[in-house]
Parts: C-alpha cells; sequence; structure tokens
C-alpha cells in the first residue's frame, strides 16, 4: 500500500508545472572574430527554474550548418545536447564545450553582432545577439 501511495509523488515531482520549470537565461556571450571559414561562439545558460532541460541546437543566419560540440582530452566533437542542469548552468566557454559555426556565409568582425537561436529540449527558443570580438578575446571569470 505504502509503494502505491508513493508512486503518485514522485510522478508529481517530475511533472513541468509550477516551480518545477526550467527558467533559462542567457549571458556572457561573445564569438571571437573568425579568421577562417569556421567560428565559434561561447555563451553561459543559466537555470533558475526547479527542473533541468536540454540545449539541443543552434541556428543562425551566419551559417547553415551550426554544431555543439564538446572537448574531452583535448579533441573536440559533435554532441546531440548539453545538459542545462536545475539551479545550475551550462557553460559554454574557450578550451571546453562550444558553439560551432561551420562554412561561414560571411565573416564578422569585431564589433559585429550575430544573432543565434537556441533551441532546448522543453523551453521557449532563445534568440542571442552574439557580440563579435577580438580574435584573442577570452573573458576572466
Amino acid at each position: 500500500m505504502a509503494a502505491a501511495v508513493a508512486a503518485p509523488l514522485v510522478l508529481a515531482g517530475c511533472s513541468n508545472s509550477g516551480s518545477g520549470e526550467p527558467e533559462l537565461k542567457v549571458s556572457g556571450a561573445f564569438m571571437p572574430q573568425p579568421v577562417s571559414d569556421m567560428a565559434a561562439g561561447f555563451l553561459t545558460v543559466e537555470n533558475t527554474g526547479g527542473a533541468g532541460d536540454k540545449l539541443t541546437s543552434v541556428t543562425s543566419e551566419l551559417s547553415d550548418d551550426v554544431q555543439i560540440h564538446e572537448t574531452k582530452d583535448q579533441k573536440m566533437r559533435q554532441v546531440t545536447s548539453f545538459d542545462v542542469p536545475a539551479d545550475g548552468s551550462l557553460d559554454l566557454e574557450r578550451g571546453g564545450n562550444h558553439i560551432m559555426f561551420m562554412a561561414l556565409k560571411e565573416r564578422p568582425k569585431e564589433g559585429d553582432t550575430v544573432s543565434v537561436e537556441l533551441h532546448f529540449e522543453t523551453s521557449d527558443p532563445i534568440t542571442v545577439d552574439v557580440p563579435v570580438k577580438a580574435a584573442t578575446y577570452n573573458p576572466q571569470h
């Protein structure tokens, strides 16, 4: 009898209602000025909500092939998603996980902004205007 009572409580904890939803905010976005036909993008997705989400893709007018990459053991590889944990953040930063813009349609210059749209598993897409910084730009955390 106790198991039957406990099971609905567990399911209710997993539902996306009230404070159990992801609440996402993007900060710290930048793109180093590209020096080839590829570019990288970096940003932080903060989740102040009570449920996690996943970044599943990124789109931009700058490229028809925008990928999300993880870096492990100094090797990059494309992945299908990144977790955005509840009450946590997803950090896309130099030397780590990042956005990769392949086959650029044009090369933005320092001072330009590039519009990107972040797509998530459950949350609505977020459009971010990413400032283009010097090729060597690396913010200190």
